[in-house]
């Protein structure tokens, strides 16, 4: 297992004002959309379970998120308010979300160490992990295709450098065998 980082960027941890949680879920609803219509795939390898609400806990994150698939919608909230309702719920911090999102690491195995915990409809939480799984997603890619040249380069490298300071796994690595 890859070593967590030691320290959340600080605008992580910064607890987002209401407008500026409005704007970040607009923002992360129109990503999600834009990787839906790149990848419709991944929607419909959710079968029944596109239907499920996914509360993505983000222990060290200022916010929680509310994701929507079929409705292609992922919404911030905040800690302070009761939770959103929802069908599934996945726990843990940043560095393991993203490890599992980018392989870094298995989904499984960081269930099973309890660094992501999982509760609801654990049958939606594996078809979510499947479809994600198998689309072999790349955070920064996507981002670099919505920037278009001469910012790709720009994000790419800017990406790289975050992942070295803060240990988070920011993209898909590649393995050579």
């Amino acid at each position: 297992m890859t070593q967590r980082p030691a320290l959340t960027p600080l605008l992580m941890r910064l607890p987002p004002p209401p407008l500026a949680r409005r704007a970040l879920g607009l923002a992360l609803t129109a990503f999600l959309r834009r990787i839906a219509a790149r990848r419709p795939a991944i929607l419909s390898r959710l079968g029944p379970h596109g239907r499920a609400r996914f509360l993505l806990d983000v222990s060290d994150g200022p916010f929680l998120l509310l994701m929507e698939p079929e409705a292609r919608r992922l919404s911030a909230h905040s800690r302070r308010a009761p939770e959103p309702a929802h069908d599934a719920a996945i726990r843990g911090g940043l560095a393991a979300f993203l490890a599992m999102l980018h392989g870094a690491e298995d989904g499984d195995a960081l269930f099973f160490s309890g660094d992501l915990q999982i509760s609801g409809d654990t049958s939606a939480v594996l078809a979510l992990r499947n479809a994600l799984d198998d689309a072999e997603l790349d955070l920064t890619e996507e981002l670099a295709t919505l920037s278009g040249r001469p910012l790709d380069r720009w994000l790419r490298r800017g990406s790289d450098l975050v992942a070295r300071k803060s240990g988070l796994v920011l993209s898909r690595q590649e393995v050579t065998p």
